[in-house]
């Protein structure tokens, strides 16, 4: 079954592009990526810009409304996902738990529906 990993962080605490510390967590998500990868769990997944570029659509009486910034204001930000492929839940939660982001922000696990 698929699921959707979504990734948060305190944007304000992200290691910069460059730093030792960026490198570090760079390396450790490369690690983490080639794990998946080599299970043949991995099926897509990216980093996303900052919460300041992101723009929140809703529709209401017809008239179309684009506010700038995240759906949720205020603590950790969406800063990626991944799609993986597990024989279940639990195994997905699992390695979830393994996900650099887990350490310090947080994965949300979703099933994927089939349609």
């Amino acid at each position: 079954m698929k699921y959707l990993y979504l990734l948060y962080a305190d944007e304000s605490k992200m290691a910069a592009p460059g730093s030792s510390q960026f490198d570090a967590q760079n390396d450790a998500f490369n690690k983490y990526f080639e794990e998946l990868d080599g299970k043949g769990m991995f099926k897509a997944g990216d980093p996303v810009q900052g919460s300041k570029t992101s723009k929140t659509v809703r529709v209401r009486n017809g008239s179309t409304q684009a506010t700038p910034g995240p759906f949720v204001h205020g603590g950790d930000q969406l800063v990626g996902f991944y799609v993986i492929e597990a024989k279940d839940q639990d195994e997905a939660v699992a390695y979830a738990a393994k996900c650099p982001a887990a350490h310090g922000g947080a994965v949300e696990v979703r099933p994927i529906l089939s349609l």
